[in-house]
């Protein structure tokens, strides 16, 4: 058993769900649960990174529309079908926690024990709904006026953020990696909820494409790419200047991030424009 104390307030139920775990309760009782959260916080991330740059190969076979439908056939099988769902769970974890880091860092409130709570129960009800809505599988929702909502919503975000910071002493980098995450925080939860709550929509070829031919629906996805791929680079590159053990060995891991960064916006900003 983990002691039940910590020095951030913590209560005793995480500690509770940690003794589930064993591995998880022993890295914890040694290093503290603040180093928990933070190396879930940065390997979600990297697994988002490996999704977005995933997401482009697919996409990419919707030239021609034949090959992107015998991709999707693969999702039909139900062990991918539970892997797309349990991808929800990062991504919803990485965004929420993100948002409660952003409110420490650029707000002052740390109510760590009120806003992991918070970050865990909106994690399982954003999987459970993500859960029913792939079950049920035959609803529909306008293109254009979801993205318009979420795209308000998450402007609204990163606006705030930005009247925040702008002023600060932090290099521009640090306040563009910020602003494109409170933007990301609504937008890519979003996405995935968007490709459920119109199934066919998001995996019938001719849709997909009828639908990136909209011009709002161009700017959506040009402004998505550009955000997590910047966001992305920006975390990469931030494990790399912590952990990497020369400078070598640091400048030639920036070297590839930005090098294979730089190939996904290209490929995926040509398949923008190109559908």
């Amino acid at each position: 058993m983990i002691a039940r104390t910590s020095g951030n307030g913590i209560d005793k139920g995480f500690f509770r769900l940690l003794d589930m775990i064993p591995p998880l309760a022993r890295c914890t009782r040694n290093r503290g649960l603040p180093f928990i959260i933070s190396w879930a916080h940065r390997l979600s991330g990297v697994l988002l990174v490996l999704f977005t740059w995933f997401h482009i190969y697919t996409l990419s076979f919707l030239v021609p529309a034949g090959a992107y439908a015998d991709k999707m056939k693969l999702y039909e099988l139900p062990v991918f079908a539970f892997i797309e769902w349990a991808l929800a769970l990062p991504v919803i974890f990485h965004a929420l926690n993100g948002g409660r880091l952003t409110l420490y860092e650029s707000f002052r409130f740390r109510g760590d024990e009120v806003l992991l709570k918070w970050v865990a129960g909106l994690s399982i009800l954003y999987a459970g709904l993500l859960a029913v809505l792939m079950r049920m599988g035959n609803q529909n929702v306008s293109a254009g006026f979801f993205w318009l909502m979420a795209a308000a919503a998450a402007l609204s975000a990163a606006y705030g953020l930005f009247a925040r910071i702008w002023r600060t002493p932090h290099r521009l980098s640090w306040k563009l990696q910020r602003i494109s995450g409170a933007f990301l925080l609504v937008m890519v939860p979003a996405h995935f909820l968007f490709m459920h709550l119109s199934p066919q929509v998001a995996k019938d070829a001719g849709q997909v494409a009828l639908r990136m031919q909209n011009l709002w629906i161009k700017l959506v996805d040009m402004a998505l790419l550009a955000s997590a791929l910047y966001h992305g680079s920006y975390g990469l590159i931030s494990i790399l200047k912590d952990y990497a053990a020369s400078k070598e060995l640091r400048m030639a891991g920036m070297a590839a991030v930005i090098a294979a960064m730089m190939v996904a916006a290209w490929a995926g900003l040509k398949l923008v424009i190109a559908i």
